[in-house]
């Protein structure tokens, strides 16, 4: 499959925007059924989930649902011993990261004389994790959900995961959990998993907070349940943008470009620099490399559907561009590479230099790989410790203190036409 780099003045609109809305998820025509499910799920509870997977075991029940700790002890005899090794070594620097982002539990300040003002810091009491399972086992989101919250303090985690025939769930996933140190293991995938950790079953504890990476399914399940607990930031399919210069390697581009799009269908890859000698070459290495390569339906589609070769008439085109698209990952191949970071605004994540491809941030460098797509990194971060703390305010005041915002909370409450509100005050100084 060929493909040609394009000049950023030559997109019309309709291809911008295009190129800017890429992979954004679209679960208009799932919502009904999805809703249906989640609502069944909350007035039946257990038996909805052990309906729906009597295909994988006839005489399914409830105990059924969750993973023993035998089950997780044969799960480690079944993995690859350097996979368990390397999970260790993950999950050692992700907690290093994460732990990095801990604030101090409390500060106050002195507003002004008798008012003291501050905040406190206080962890979730449980929290859920959604971990993608089935045909294709994904440990490293287990390490990438279940970390943060146990570094922040969460009372409990707990996991769902889809099981697999005979409701056995993926031995990876199982020993990642485990080494992670997550309280318990549900075999409950898609709306049920999210809807039963939402409303709580008579197996399933009801959490506080939903987070993880999911197919439409499992973003519509989130989103409906919005509300009931919090999530995440909603998620769609993969996607980087790799912003280069003239300085930039065409090989591992082209290499990082194909990579990406490997994921899914409707993944996305784009390439801005600022150099069309290098578009150029990158056009080349990756059509002279596809012929060679697996998953081509996969790759094809990505391609054809999300994938762009750009060319900027400078960098701050470019730059404008890559903050307009927002990225999930963000490769930044310049020759100054923190000089670019300084001006980047928007991006879920972000990899520096030759030698910070994105793989390297999924798996093992420490930061989290659970990322807003779609643009939503215009408003949204990664996944972080921030997401599983709560952060109340409290305040002390003496007589004096109050007496100095006596006139003016009185005026104001009653401006509002709240009079208790100003009684309220009133009544400390009668």
């Amino acid at each position: 499959m060929k493909i040609e780099p394009v000049r950023i003045d030559a997109l019309s609109k309709d291809q911008r925007k295009t190129i800017m809305e890429r992979s954004m998820e679209d679960i208009s025509s799932i919502y009904e059924d999805v809703r249906r499910i989640v609502q069944d799920i909350r007035q039946r509870g257990d038996a909805v989930a052990l309906e729906h997977y009597k295909k994988h075991k006839s005489d399914i029940g409830p105990s059924d649902l969750e993973v023993t700790r035998e089950e997780i002890q044969e799960a480690y005899q079944q993995v690859d011993p350097k996979v368990v090794e390397y999970l260790k070594i993950a999950a050692r620097n992700i907690t290093k990261f994460h732990s990095a982002q801990l604030e101090r539990e409390m500060w106050s300040i002195e507003v002004s004389e008798g008012i003291l003002a501050g905040r406190i810091t206080r962890a979730m009491d449980i929290v859920g994790c959604y971990i993608p399972g089935g045909t294709a086992a994904y440990p490293s989101s287990i390490l990438m959900t279940v970390l943060p919250a146990r570094v922040a303090g969460v009372g409990e985690i707990v996991a769902v995961t889809p099981p697999l025939k005979g409701m056995k769930a993926n031995p990876a996933t199982l020993v990642a959990a485990d080494i992670a140190g997550c309280d318990r293991i549900f075999k409950v995938g898609g709306p049920w998993g999210v809807a039963g950790l939402a409303y709580g079953t008579e197996t399933m504890p009801k959490v506080d907070k939903i987070v993880g990476p999911g197919n439409k399914y499992v973003t519509a399940a989130k989103m409906l349940v919005y509300g009931i607990v919090d999530i995440d930031s909603p998620a769609g399919p993969s996607e980087a943008l790799i912003l280069a210069d003239e300085t930039g390697d065409p090989e591992l581009i082209a290499i990082d470009f194909l990579s990406q799009i490997e994921h899914d269908p409707d993944s996305a890859a784009v390439l801005v620099t600022t150099s069309e000698e290098l578009a150029q070459k990158v056009c080349q290495i990756i059509t002279r490399e596809f012929d060679a390569l697996g998953r081509k339906e996969i790759l094809e589609s990505s391609l054809s559907k999300h994938s762009y070769v750009l060319i900027a008439r400078d960098m701050d085109q470019a730059i404008e561009f890559t903050n307009e698209y927002a990225t999930e990952h963000l490769e930044i191949m310049t020759k100054d590479p923190f000089v670019t970071l300084n001006r980047i605004r928007h991006a879920g994540s972000i990899f520096m230099g030759p030698y910070a491809p994105v793989p390297v941030g999924d798996y093992a460098s420490g930061t989290n790989h659970v990322l807003p797509t779609g643009q939503c990194a215009r408003m949204f971060s990664g996944l972080s410790v921030d997401d599983f703390i709560k952060k109340p305010t409290f305040q002390y005041l003496s007589k004096e203190g109050l007496e100095s915002l006596k006139d003016v909370v009185i005026t104001l409450a009653e401006a509002e036409g709240l009079p208790l509100h100003a009684r309220a005050i009133k009544a400390r100084f009668q």
